[in-house]
């Protein structure tokens, strides 16, 4: 009886152990899976999924996500190749229509000293702001395109936001005079420094100063943090929440400000993102407020 029970004991150790590797075996193949669909997603490879476990479960699991992976893979790559043509698409129509748009002002410029009545001058006038809006487009849409053109080609430097962001502000002294508006600035006397790229720093404040003077009510605050945070603050009681949130929409205006393109704060948006920074705005009391924050490299 006693040798049965013995024989029993060491049968269902066997099987146990058994078990306990086939368990373990499951794990480093589920593991092998989870570590290889991941980098497969990150990583632009032709490379599959492959495991060392033998089982014809753990097998099929692989193949049926390598063929799934084939069609992400033909659909990232049929997306990013029509991108590049809708790109370069955009960036020739806006140099192509360049050169007609300078010559209609040019002729209009002629047109406005020869004698007209009232009713020409009126019609010229009108005709006259609609070119410089479509010039003002035509100009946004090629900086737009050449922008997501040359993601990644950024040249980054340690730069001194303080220093920028003053230059900014003193190069629209003018456009914020014009509109009675006196900027409260606050900037530590510390440097605050990152590695960004100067000019599209200097690109993404000319926006945000151009977007405050479109939408202000006549005051603006703007205020750098040591923590790299900068926020520009504003009554603006033409906006509502529901229109903060498509700010950073690409083509997005309202009708506080029909001369804009809607591609200053999309452009802002996507050069701030190339930098490692992010953008966010929000709506409270009437009062709009966008920040801007570089953390620390």
């Amino acid at each position: 009886m006693e040798i049965w029970l013995w024989a029993l004991i060491d049968i269902m150790a066997i099987v146990i152990i058994a078990l306990l590797v086939k368990i373990h075996t499951l794990q480093k193949a589920v593991s092998e899976i989870e570590n290889a669909f991941v980098d497969k997603l990150v990583t632009d490879t032709n490379t599959l999924i492959d495991i060392s476990s033998n089982d014809k479960y753990m097998r099929h699991l692989a193949n049926t996500i390598n063929k799934e992976l084939r069609k992400l893979r033909a659909e990232r790559h049929r997306f990013q190749q029509g991108d590049l043509e809708l790109k370069a698409t955009i960036t020739n129509i806006s140099h192509d229509l360049r050169t007609p748009l300078t010559a209609i002002c040019g002729y209009l410029d002629l047109l406005e000293k020869e004698e007209k009545s009232e009713t020409v001058e009126r019609y010229i006038e009108i005709i006259k702001d609609r070119s410089e809006m479509l010039i003002l487009l035509t100009e946004e849409l090629f900086r737009y395109s050449v922008t997501l053109s040359k993601e990644n080609q950024m040249v980054r430097v340690p730069v001194t936001i303080n220093h920028v962001l003053e230059e900014s502000v003193a190069a629209f002294y003018t456009d914020l005079s014009e509109r009675n508006i006196v900027p409260k600035i606050q900037i530590p006397e510390a440097r605050i420094i990152r590695t960004l790229d100067r000019s599209a720093l200097s690109r993404v404040f000319s926006n945000l100063l151009s977007n405050a003077i479109k939408y202000s009510d006549g005051d603006l605050d703007i205020a750098l943090y040591e923590t790299g945070e900068i926020i520009f603050t504003n009554t603006a009681s033409g906006l509502n929440e529901i229109q903060v949130g498509k700010l950073f929409d690409r083509f997005f205006t309202v009708e506080a400000a029909r001369k804009s393109t809607g591609l200053g704060l999309a452009i802002a948006k996507n050069l701030i993102e190339q930098m490692n920074g992010t953008i966010s705005a929000k709506y409270d009391n009437n009062r709009l407020s966008i920040c801007i924050i570089f953390p620390e490299n």
